[in-house]
Parts: structure tokens; C-alpha cells; sequence
């Protein structure tokens, strides 16, 4: 802790905060909409925590109280911790950054609830502790005409005024005896419905505990959380509206794997679970993350959580290509001296030497080094997808314009003639002798050295970039698979109503058969060859093959601009995107056209067949 005598040195004046409220406000906008829950509750818990005996509980419930009174619904979190007194909560809820806990970069800065809760609720957040059996009141607000925040002044039954009020046990919640703590959420207005979910919030009827299930990895021995469901049905009505105990996902993933584990890596410990092929992936939906996701875990909290598309991305990265509904991955970062591991002031994010976390490093790792479950799953679903056998018949079509996509590799020699990149795939290679030469006569156009044109002489040495090599001839091709719903190998939201997906790691194209312009496609010549028997199969299989090169052609025409100048590697991925490999395949004339001049040598031209029926039927 702080040493109380250099806090209060003669030698400097200590900085202050002229404007608090707007410190807290901006401050504010930094949280998540629903950080405030997580906030309480960990205030809650170290409540219960400081106890002798550290066992207690954390009830997200209705202010019945005020219901009863003014028939209002109120957020509240009631917990049976240590409890503080009038002149506790002064000091440690009308402080910003002030806290009954000691205050450090990886524990508690005293700062979480009040920016992310005042903010959201300039109304009022109400305290109601009782310690030692004696109860105790304040009430944090936003001065609706001082325009700041602090603590409403009370005026007592015997006339006098104060910051903080005695209470009386009648208004004490069920679940605190002689300790505990009640705060109660007003909102930004005294009308407002505070149990309503923000809006947009998944799971609006449970939106506290699914929340607080997937912040949460577990929660400490002794500690039991519930949150209200239902709450607007009769309070006798205890199907519906109950009290449901939180756990956190550890337990539920432990409960639903077939297969778990953890995979070292460099700087950070993978912890994996392969989940049971059941329709708990789709029903738990609603109170907790049940299918396939990725996090980062620290003090068993789960930082950066990714789900639905964003996280078969992040999954995919890791090399999860197939089954990611059914894998999740809890990445946990090593603590040390060289490497300073906190969270930012909203606990949003994980920080990692005050630099954001390394996924894609981690991904890469994971990806060497995969566990045999997780093998095992995509070798299964990936057996449902679709392999394309058209490589060699695009790959001969592409032979008669290879030269305009110019992708070449490189491999080191030190005899060679050309400067390559290090990472081996370079190109467009340029030879090192007109290397020299460009340089020379971009200096004589200049009417100086390179040094005075650049701004310092020592870029008179620069030396060209990469190692000396020799060009050799490679196929770049991206292998295609196709994916569906119906073979389980494409599981919604992941590519759904886009065309395709490129996974650069794997050099693989990930093909949608599910979506509309092929569908579309593949019905079109399904009607013109309709008397045709066995025609679909054929027709699905050319549809595809042409679309599928459209696709190759587009990804290995985006390779071609690699190390270009003007083309970043985030303008590549842009140009790799779902979206931008759904718009490659729009244009649709020709390969309508390419389709039908197929489709004539497999199965005879419309002419030709729509003869051959009227002659049987004659």
C-alpha cells in the first residue's frame, strides 16, 4: 500500500480533478453497456470475501420494496458480505477512485462501479448496508441542477440534514441477517424500468445471468450468485418467475465436453473443450455461451468473448475449420516480470504490457500444435464437406492466362540473382542488378544523393530488402471445399448469405452451397433439364465447378498483389473478405453461358434432348 507520508509530502502539491463529473462521464463511455453488472457483482463478492468465514450470497433481484410501494420495477444486487457502515459508504462509494479493497494494477482500482453505473444512472444508485446488525443508507446521484455527481443529502426525522441516513429493518432484504448490502439501480430517470434489457441485448428475459455467465469462468468456493427470471409474473408463480443460480461457463463446459484439455504455448496456456453433439449447443443459448466461442481468461473472468460469425472467424484462425460449434478455447496469458498483465479501467480488455493481446501469435501456435480431439472432430464433419475434384480441369483452364496472375516463389541461394523476401512467397521478384539501376536513376532525377532526398545520409546504404534467391515455378491454388447446413459441415451464422470464405493460413476456400446465387443457378438449368433423368447431380456438379473457378481466379489474382506497394495486408484481407469474394461471384452471363456449353456435352444440348423426348413420347 501507499505510504501515508508521501502522500501527504510538503514538497508537492498533489494534482486535483476540477471537473469530476465530467471525468466520470467520459470515463463512463468507455464501459460496456452492461459492465455496471459485473462491477457489483465482484464488489459483492469481496464483500463476502472479507468475511471470517468467506461464505455467502449475490441475488440479482427486484426492488420489491419499491415495487410494492410505487409499483416501478428496480434493478437491485443484494449481497451477504461484510456489510459498511454510514461513514464507510461516504468514503468509499463518494470517492472516485476509492475502495475498501487495497488498490493495485491487477486487483481493485475503486473506480469500476462508480464510472460504469452512475453514468447509467443519474437518478440515483441507492446503498442500503447493514453491519453489526445496524442498517445504513446513501444515495449517489447526478444533481439534476448542480449538474454534478456526489452523494443527495437526506433530512432526518428529527430536522437535522446529513449525507447518509439510519434505516430501518423493515425494508431489509430476506437474504441479510446481521451483514450484507443492498444497491439499487434508478436509472436515468425515477420512471424508468431498470429490469428492462438495454436494448438489443440478447436474451432480454435473462439478459443479468447470461451476462454474468459469460464474464464469468467460475466463481469463488463459498460464493453462490442467482438472478431473477420472469419477474413480471405472480411471485407465487415459481415455474416462471425464480431465482436461477449463475455458475459461470466452467461448469457447463465441463458437464458438456466429450473431450478437453490445455495446450501450452509460448507465453500463454490454451484451455479447450470439444462439446457433445446435442441440442443443449442451441437451447442453452439463451443463459450462457453453449456453442462453439473463443475468450481470454484472467482471474477466472473471460475478457474479449467472440460468438456467432466473429468467433467461427477467431476459431477458424486457430485452425478450427470444421466443427467450431462445437469447440471453445479459453486462452490464459502468463503473468510475469517482463510481461505486465492487467486489464484496462472499464475491464474490458486484457492488456499485455499496456499492448493489446497477441491473438494472432496465439493462433498460430495453436494451429502447430492441435490437439488430437479437436483432429479428430473436423476429420468427422469435414468428411460431410464437399472436396472439390475440379482443381485439375480449372487449374488447365487458368494454364492459357497464368502469366497475367504472375504468382512465382522463391526459394534462398546465395548465388542467386534476385532478392527475395524472407517469408518465401514474394511476388513479381525483380532482378538485384535493375534493383541498383532504378535506384541510380531515381538519384541522378532527384540532382542529388538519396540522402539529402530522403532526409538523412545513411540512406545512401540502404540495402534492398530480403536475401539473395532464384525463382522457382509453384501452384498457388487454393483448394475448395464446399460446405452446407444439410452435411453438416456449414453451421449458421457462419458464411450465412455470403458466397465463400478464404482461410489464408490453409491456403482454402470455404464455398457456401447453401447460398442463393448458386442455388439460384443450379434451379435455373434444373427446370431446362427437368426431362432429363439423374440431370441435378450433373448440373449441381458444372455449376459449381465455374463458380468455383471464379473464386480461385479472384484469391489468386488478390496474391498477385502481394507486396505491392500501394496494397497493405489489411487492403488484401479486405479484398479476400466475404463480402468481396460474394460480389466476385454476382456477374453471373458468363458463367451462365460457360454452364450451358457444359451442360450440352454431358448431357446433350436443349435442342437435341427436347427431340430425342417428343420422339419416344411419339
Amino acid at each position: 500500500m501507499a505510504d501515508s507520508r508521501r502522500l501527504h509530502s510538503p514538497s508537492t502539491l498533489p494534482m486535483q480533478v476540477r471537473n469530476m463529473s465530467f471525468m466520470l462521464d467520459r470515463l463512463g463511455q468507455d464501459c460496456a453497456p452492461m459492465q455496471y453488472l459485473r462491477e457489483l457483482t465482484q464488489n459483492a463478492i469481496e464483500g463476502i470475501l472479507q468475511l471470517p468465514k468467506p461464505k455467502g450470497d449475490v441475488i440479482w433481484d427486484a426492488d420489491w420494496n419499491r415495487y410494492s410501494l410505487t409499483d416501478k420495477y428496480k434493478l437491485c444486487v443484494i449481497d451477504t458480505g461484510i456489510g459498511m457502515t454510514g461513514e464507510e459508504m461516504v468514503t468509499y462509494i463518494n470517492a472516485l477512485s476509492s475502495s475498501m479493497n487495497e488498490q493495485s494494477e491487477t486487483g481493485n482500482y475503486g473506480v469500476g462501479a462508480k464510472i460504469s453505473a452512475a453514468p447509467r444512472n443519474k437518478a440515483g444508485v441507492v446503498y442500503l448496508s447493514w453491519k453489526n446488525g445496524v442498517g445504513y443508507m446513501i444515495h449517489l446521484w447526478r444533481d439534476p441542477d448542480a449538474g454534478v455527481y456526489g452523494l443527495r443529502q437526506f433530512e432526518m426525522p428529527d430536522g437535522t440534514y446529513g449525507h447518509w441516513a439510519y434505516i430501518e429493518d423493515d425494508i431489509k432484504p430476506d437474504a441479510i441477517r446481521d451483514h450484507g448490502t443492498m444497491v439499487i439501480l434508478l436509472g436515468n430517470d425515477i420512471d424508468v424500468d431498470t429490469m428492462q434489457a438495454p436494448q438489443g441485448t440478447p436474451s432480454p428475459s435473462r439478459w443479468v445471468g447470461r451476462y454474468l455467465n459469460t464474464r464469468y469462468y467460475r466463481f469463488p468456493d463459498g460464493v453462490t450468485v442467482k438472478a431473477r427470471e420472469g419477474w413480471e409474473f405472480p411471485r407465487n408463480d415459481k415455474d416462471r418467475n425464480l431465482l436461477r443460480t449463475i455458475t459461470g461457463q466452467k461448469l457447463y463446459l465441463d458437464k458438456h465436453a466429450v473431450a478437453s484439455g490445455t495446450t501450452p504455448l509460448d507465453d500463454a496456456v490454451a484451455h479447450w473443450w470439444v462439446l457433445q453433439n446435442e441440442d443443449a449447443l442451441t437451447q442453452n443459448s439463451g443463459f450462457l455461451a453453449s456453442s462453439g466461442h473463443i475468450a481470454a481468461l484472467y482471474q477466472d473472468e473471460l475478457y474479449e468473448m467472440v460468438t456467432s460469425r466473429a468467433g467461427v472467424a477467431r476459431l477458424q484462425s486457430f485452425g478450427v475449420i470444421f466443427g467450431h460449434n462445437r469447440v471453445v478455447i479459453y486462452v490464459e496469458p502468463k503473468d510475469g516480470e517482463s510481461r505486465r498483465l492487467t486489464s484496462n479501467t472499464a475491464r474490458t480488455h486484457l492488456l499485455i504490457n499496456s499492448e493489446p493481446l497477441p491473438w494472432a501469435d496465439w493462433a498460430a501456435e495453436f494451429r502447430a500444435a492441435m490437439p488430437d480431439a479437436i483432429k479428430q472432430l473436423m476429420e468427422e464433419v469435414a468428411r460431410g464437406a464437399s472436396v472439390s475434384d475440379h482443381k485439375q480441369s480449372i487449374r488447365e483452364r487458368l494454364k492459357q492466362i497464368r502469366d497475367l496472375f504472375r504468382i512465382s516463389k522463391y526459394r534462398p541461394v546465395s548465388t542467386g540473382k534476385l532478392t527475395i523476401d524472407e517469408n518465401g512467397l514474394n511476388v513479381g521478384g525483380e532482378s538485384r542488378a535493375s534493383e541498383r539501376e532504378a535506384q541510380a536513376a531515381t538519384s541522378a532525377k532527384s540532382g542529388g544523393g538519396r540522402g539529402g532526398r530522403a532526409g538523412d545520409v545513411y540512406a545512401l546504404f540502404l540495402a534492398a530488402k530480403g536475401i539473395p534467391g532464384e525463382e522457382i515455378q509453384v501452384e498457388a491454388d487454393p483448394e475448395v471445399r464446399w460446405v452446407t447446413v444439410a452435411n453438416g459441415s456449414r453451421t449458421p451464422p457462419d458464411l450465412e448469405d455470403r458466397a465463400a470464405k478464404y482461410l489464408p493460413e490453409e491456403n482454402l476456400v470455404l464455398a457456401n452451397g447453401d447460398f442463393r446465387v448458386f442455388t439460384d443457378m443450379i434451379e435455373r438449368w434444373c427446370k431446362q433439364y427437368s426431362h432429363v433423368p439423374g440431370a441435378r447431380d450433373v448440373v449441381q456438379d458444372v455449376v459449381r465447378e465455374w463458380f468455383e473457378q471464379q473464386l480461385v481466379e479472384t484469391i489468386i489474382g488478390v496474391q498477385a498483389l502481394r507486396n505491392a506497394r500501394q496494397w497493405s495486408i489489411q487492403d488484401m484481407q479486405t479484398t479476400w473478405s466475404e463480402e468481396s469474394l460474394t460480389a466476385a461471384v454476382l456477374p453471373r452471363y458468363h458463367i451462365d453461358i460457360a454452364v450451358k456449353r457444359a451442360l450440352g456435352a454431358k448431357l446433350g444440348t436443349l435442342k437435341d434432348t427436347l427431340k430425342d423426348k417428343g420422339e419416344r413420347a411419339g
